[in-house]
């Protein structure tokens, strides 16, 4: 089974959906928004966005890209928006939303986390328990297998625990691949994904 068929349900373990579903009732120019950290913000952006792809949330992340001096590639993403509107009633929607999704996250990790400028600065400053620290933050918050995959090798030289994230991220692709779409066998692979992701967050 294709994973972008499971994402939506499988992403409700992922930090931080708490305040996403608190977010969907409540505009993000909301107090409890603005106190997040700028990371936490543009986490919140962009799961927003994959999880509803509008025009109003990608605003919403480009108004926070360009308060913050840098732009994103808007008019490539009103594509995907446009697509999706013409697939709803056809005959392969689902199919054809799964490659608009799998699109769409690598639009979205392409506009790398910000944890990954914080790892950059720690690795300049000499700090490389924090430098790791940070980049496996930033992987818990990309979403195609690419993105995860190639941030973990350049972990390697510096996280002993790199090469198992790695073979247990592919270890889950495979889960994933195989699984059914019934209720039984996306609870066994939410808790696969969870050991997982729990691995990734806990410190060396």
């Amino acid at each position: 089974m294709n994973w972008s068929l499971l994402f939506v349900i499988i992403i409700m373990i992922l930090l931080l959906r708490v305040v996403y579903l608190r977010l969907k009732a409540n505009s993000i120019k909301a107090e409890s928004f603005r106190n997040l950290s700028d990371r936490d913000q543009m986490a919140v952006l962009k799961e927003c966005l994959l999880n509803t792809p509008t025009r109003t949330n990608l605003e919403n992340l480009a108004e926070f890209a360009k308060a913050r001096g840098f732009n994103v590639d808007t008019a490539t993403y009103l594509k995907f928006i446009e697509r999706h509107m013409k697939n709803a009633w056809g005959k392969n929607a689902i199919a054809e939303d799964n490659e608009i999704y799998a699109a769409e996250s690598a639009w979205v990790d392409a506009i790398r986390p910000l944890e990954f400028a914080e790892a950059e600065k720690a690795r300049a400053d000499g700090d490389m328990e924090k430098f790791v620290k940070c980049s496996l933050e930033g992987v818990s918050r990309l979403y195609s297998d690419e993105a995860i995959l190639s941030e973990l090798e350049k972990l390697v030289p510096h996280c002993k625990k790199a090469k198992s994230l790695i073979e247990g991220y592919r270890d889950l692709i495979a889960a994933r691949d195989a699984s059914e779409a019934d209720d039984k066998s996306l609870e066994k692979l939410r808790k696969k994904r969870d050991a997982w992701m729990s691995e990734l967050m806990i410190d060396d």
